[in-house]
């Protein structure tokens, strides 16, 4: 396969957020009824994508957490939306992460969830992931560390943080803790490369788009959820990510590789070679859009520093920081 064409298949098998045990243990939200994939032979070949990650050295372990440590100071400092909030009101931020370097095709971010803030204080960030050991799309509970451990780089990470305002946050909340509508909201099979607008299979960021939806529109439950869901972003004006794919080898590939589908997007994207998928950068293009006060927060690590940059702009190649930027050296 052409190194192009490689490297968009592991792009969008990236974006997967695959439940590893490796990592933190996530914690599965509520009880899904869906089935598992039917694809045949998928669970045998998705198993290969499960274990793509290495284990981290001690000192990689440390620098992880402390760039979690980062990220939940930033969620919990009170500070992104330039108010004070209540204690016990409810607290919500959209976080995305960065998985392997898909700088090729100018893609920072590939995995989204939503952090949000229980009674007790405790941030969890609420996600849709690819369960290898079951072979089908799970809606987990992961605590921070996790999260950040989910990259795939341990010398280079990033992470975003868009603080939603507290009006945002108050009609999120409801429909991101009732258990029914996180569940009708969950596909039954899964596909990295998912299209925006169909309900046939489903990524995380599709998910999480798809309950920005069923709490900002205040969608009832049902069956039909997600279509609903769906026909709601449209109508505000949601975008999802073009993807230019380049290159014939993915729409032959998709054929044998597990993960990826493409009987899900029109025709004409196919022909065009440019697939319609949510990706972070498409989410947070929304949010801002839906709630101007929204406010944004990018983070990064290389070996010897984490840099914390404020606001819509974006963080410097590499990990380096800008005049206004916070420096936050490992070895302090």
């Amino acid at each position: 396969m052409k190194p192009a064409a490689a490297l968009l298949l592991a792009l969008l098998v990236a974006s997967a957020g695959q439940a590893q045990t490796d990592q933190a243990e996530p914690r599965a939200s509520g009880a899904a009824a869906n089935p598992p994939p039917s694809r045949a032979g998928s669970g045998l070949a998705a198993s290969r994508f499960c274990d793509r990650s290495q284990p981290l050295t001690a000192a990689e372990q440390d620098r992880v957490l402390r760039f979690a440590a980062a990220l939940r100071d930033e969620l919990g400092n009170g500070e992104g939306n330039g108010e004070v909030n209540t204690a016990g009101a409810p607290r919500i931020a959209v976080i995305s992460r960065s998985g392997l370097d898909l700088s090729r095709f100018a893609i920072r971010y590939s995995h989204a969830a939503l952090a949000w803030r229980s009674d007790a204080g405790v941030w969890s960030a609420r996600q849709l992931y690819y369960a290898c050991d079951e072979a089908r799309p799970r809606i987990f509970d992961q605590g921070l560390a996790g999260f950040a451990l989910g990259t795939d780089d341990a010398a280079l990470g990033y992470l975003s943080i868009v603080q939603l305002p507290p009006e945002a946050s108050a009609t999120l909340y409801p429909a991101l803790l009732d258990g029914a509508r996180v569940q009708h909201l969950l596909a039954a099979r899964y596909s990295a490369n998912a299209y925006a607008y169909s309900v046939r299979y489903q990524n995380c960021n599709q998910w999480l788009m798809e309950m920005l939806a069923a709490g900002w529109g205040g969608l009832a439950d049902g069956a039909d959820l997600r279509l609903r869901a769906q026909a709601w972003l449209a109508a505000a004006g949601y975008l999802p990510q073009p993807v230019e794919v380049g290159s014939r080898w993915l729409m032959l590939a998709s054929a044998v590789v597990p993960l990826l589908h493409l009987d899900d997007h029109p025709q004409a994207d196919r022909d065009a070679l440019r697939l319609q998928v949510s990706l972070p950068t498409a989410i947070e293009q929304f949010v801002r859009q839906r709630y101007p006060a929204s406010q944004r927060v990018e983070l990064c690590h290389d070996t010897q520093r984490i840099v914390v940059h404020r606001g819509w702009s974006s963080l410097a190649d590499g990990c380096v920081p800008g005049p206004d930027d916070r420096v936050i050296l490992f070895s302090e």
